[in-house]
């Protein structure tokens, strides 16, 4: 039952987000294909069928969450906004080396298993972005390596 309830909000909320998508989101300009109107678009109509199958088929009776999935859930909310605080001024490799770190050694990997990983997901991650994509990424304290 608890899985419906939520599924029944959220489905409110998620059919709100897809009429303002389609019906106040205006860009002045497109600076890409998939601008700035296109993603909350998407998000929207990808969500309300998602929801849907939820409320049809919800997974368990009641939600019953141990005590440590709930520390590691709060765990990972203060990361995020600890990582969003940081992604600025540090830039996007370190915040996100040092985020991916914490996060998989929260999530129990080996130490240099998880470097590598951080070290993979945050350089590998800025040049995808910036060079593939040609996106606008911080550099944050690797500006003196320009």
């Amino acid at each position: 039952m608890a899985d419906r309830i939520f599924a029944g909000v959220l489905l409110v909320v998620a059919i709100g987000y897809t009429i303002i998508a389609f019906t106040v989101i205006r860009a002045p300009f497109q600076y890409d294909p998939l601008g700035p109107e296109s993603w909350p678009r998407i998000l929207g109509l990808v969500a309300i069928p998602c929801i849907l199958f939820i409320l049809a088929r919800p997974d368990v009776a009641s939600l019953g969450l141990p005590a440590k999935t709930w520390g590691r859930l709060a765990a990972l909310v203060v990361m995020l906004c600890v990582y969003s605080y940081l992604f600025q001024p540090l830039g996007f490799i370190i915040a996100t080396f040092a985020f991916c770190m914490a996060l998989s050694l929260m999530l129990g990997a080996k130490l240099l298993p998880a470097l590598a990983f951080s070290a993979g997901i945050g350089v590998l991650g800025y040049f995808l972005c910036t060079k593939l994509l040609e996106l606008n990424l911080p550099a944050g304290v690797l500006t003196i390596f320009r």
